[in-house]
């Protein structure tokens, strides 16, 4: 064999070296796919659900200083909270159990889980409790405050 020939069949050699390569990876590749789709198309497509949970105007505020702070209360079983205000608007949502609550001079409520409610700023909450005697309730404050405060502060009996 001339050196010529020797050349040509490395190259042949190497080309066709590469194209089994090519075909082997394309036909794992295939493979690999065809089980991934499989398996997409066996799992349960993700949705997504969106809920208003509330929507509430806030009374003015000063727009220079807002801050915003997240609170969990949690209460045990047929627990409550003693008379208090809140020098700042609060919106609730109930994550867990029941919670009934009041502010002086409105009628009293009661939240199950998923559900929201609005305070105005100042109100004397006379009444904030876990409904059920036997399992615990929670509940996220989100407040809204435009001064320095902190966002509880005892009723004045």
């Amino acid at each position: 064999m001339t050196n010529k020939e020797n050349i040509v069949l490395k190259m042949l050699k190497k080309s066709l070296g590469l194209s089994l390569v090519l075909a082997g990876g394309a036909a794992a590749g295939t493979y690999l796919l065809s089980g991934q789709v499989s398996a997409q198309a066996s799992a349960p497509k993700a949705t997504k659900e969106e809920r208003a949970v509330i929507s509430q105007t806030l009374p003015k505020m000063d727009g220079g200083h807002l801050e915003v702070k997240v609170v969990e209360v949690a209460y045990g079983p047929g627990g409550s909270s003693s008379p208090h205000s809140h020098p700042c608007p609060v919106i609730a949502v109930v994550v867990e159990g029941t919670i009934r609550t009041q502010v002086k001079g409105e009628p009293e409520g009661i939240y199950k889980a998923g559900q929201a409610f609005y305070e105005a700023p100042n109100g004397a909450h006379i009444s904030s409790a876990n409904v059920d005697k036997t399992k615990p309730a929670k509940l996220i404050a989100y407040f809204v405050c435009d001064h320095e405060t902190p966002v509880t502060v005892a009723v004045p009996e």
